[in-house]
């Protein structure tokens, strides 16, 4: 029998406890995506062809990066020190960091990327934006990636909801990844985190625009995502209940229809097929066959809940924003999950405002952002509350750079953010209807990075 065999439920529970790592071995690792486009037209940059993304994917293997390939196509590339740099399924091209120790280790990493693209930048002339849902752009426009996995997505979403297809092809996210010591650990910052992401959502909210327009929306990466696949978006079930745990999430995942499995490097299509039945042997399409860990982690990898375990925590409710957006991300998450007491206080927060004040917060602030009011409460206010907790997590943590600044540096435009009840959506549309004469190239001309 083989030993990466699942063979009971307690396998299953077994991988999310294998994460846990005491405070000494907490790391945070940043992710970020971008859109790659022409400076001469703003057009996204196609699949193929010398000025690509399959060129930009093949110009880091060229760096030392170990290239990954897909019937012959680059879809990843690995470096030494545990970065990697993938395509997302309509060319916007990410960087999941290492796993390090503090934040200002995550801006230097995140300043030698942008280093690379700055030189294929020039060389190129292309540009790159982060931005949580492209401007202009249709679904059309885009590049495919020819990823088996994309391609079993792609027909499986319009089966589930109406903006699954934009959500895969004009959507662009930053988010950070955390440790958790201990199941009550996980289950105290998994509630605190899904609680608060909607405030991460309005500090982060850069996607006002829609097919050339402003849509009324402030995040339209956040509004799509409400109507993507609610069986694996949103909050997780039951996170909220007294008896949330390792056992519950994975009663949950049970629950949520496959995608895939993956069987000597090829993608089989399981759209809609049930992990219970394959842990039964009667997946109809490996029929006789059992999963394995490996077979478990994939599955876990197809949820995108708001908050989502692995074995480590991803924040995942924020847009992709300029270069200072990708720094403060992680900040934000690192001071208020690392540090007990800020932890206490924000789980507390939590708690005493219920789970249909957070419910309804979600549902609020892709319209409205840091404008908004839920419940008579501030959306602004809140921010800010929640920004001082960070800081003064950050301040006890006291992890200095060479400059001698702690990580509480990287939030100073979130405070701002918050003073101001402004989120980045704002500015664009400001600027857009204003000074921009509502041209969309000021905007890639001052984003672009």
């Amino acid at each position: 029998m083989s030993p990466d065999l699942i063979e009971s439920k307690d396998d299953l529970i077994g991988y999310f406890a294998d994460g846990e790592k005491p405070k000494t071995q907490w790391r945070v690792g940043t992710e970020h995506e971008k859109f790659p486009y022409h400076r001469k037209d703003l057009s996204p940059l196609p699949y193929e062809g010398p000025h690509s993304v399959t060129s930009l994917m093949e110009a880091f293997g060229a760096m030392g990066w170990r290239l990954e390939r897909e019937h012959g196509h680059p879809i990843a590339a690995f470096s030494d020190d545990g970065r990697s740099f993938t395509l997302e399924p309509g060319g916007q091209i990410e960087l999941s960091g290492a796993p390090l120790e503090t934040v200002h280790e995550t801006c230097r990493e995140i300043t030698a990327y942008h280093a690379d693209l700055d030189r294929m930048a020039k060389t190129w002339d292309v540009g790159f934006i982060g931005l949580g849902f492209h401007p202009f752009a249709a679904v059309s426009d885009m590049p495919k990636v020819p990823k088996d996995r994309y391609t079993i997505m792609r027909s499986y979403m319009p089966k589930v909801g109406s903006r699954g297809l934009d959500m895969m092809h004009r959507t662009c996210t930053v988010q950070a990844n955390l440790d958790y010591a201990s199941e009550q650990d996980c289950v105290k910052k998994f509630r605190t985190a899904t609680a608060l992401q909607p405030l991460a959502t309005a500090l982060f909210a850069s996607s006002p625009f829609v097919d050339g327009a402003p849509n009324g929306f402030a995040s339209n990466r956040a509004a799509v995502w409400l109507d993507t696949d609610r069986q694996r978006s949103g909050f997780a079930p039951g996170v909220f209940d007294k008896s949330f745990g390792y056992e519950a999430y994975a009663e949950f995942a049970l629950d949520v229809p496959m995608y895939f499995v993956k069987r000597d490097g090829a993608y089989i299509d399981c759209s809609g097929q049930s992990f219970r039945d394959f842990m039964a042997g009667k997946l109809p399409a490996l029929p006789g066959e059992k999963p394995t860990k490996k077979d478990w982690a994939d599955h876990i990898s197809t949820i995108f809940t708001d908050v989502r375990l692995k074995t480590y925590l991803e924040m995942r409710g924020a847009d992709s924003g300029m270069r200072d957006a990708l720094c403060a991300l992680p900040a934000l998450w690192v001071g208020l999950l690392y540090d007990e007491d800020s932890l206490d206080a924000a789980h507390g927060l939590v708690l005493s405002l219920g789970e249909q004040f957070w419910r309804d917060l979600a549902q609020e602030v892709p319209h409205t952002a840091l404008s908004g009011r839920v419940h008579q409460r501030s959306v602004a206010e809140l921010a800010l509350e929640v920004v001082r907790l960070a800081d003064q997590g950050l301040a006890r943590r006291n992890r200095l750079n060479a400059e001698g600044l702690t990580e509480q540096f990287y939030l100073n435009h979130l405070h701002a953010r918050a003073v101001a009840g402004e989120a980045p959506s704002d500015i664009l549309r400001a600027r857009w209807e204003g000074e921009w004469g509502q041209d969309f190239a000021p905007l890639f001309a001052d984003g672009a990075y």
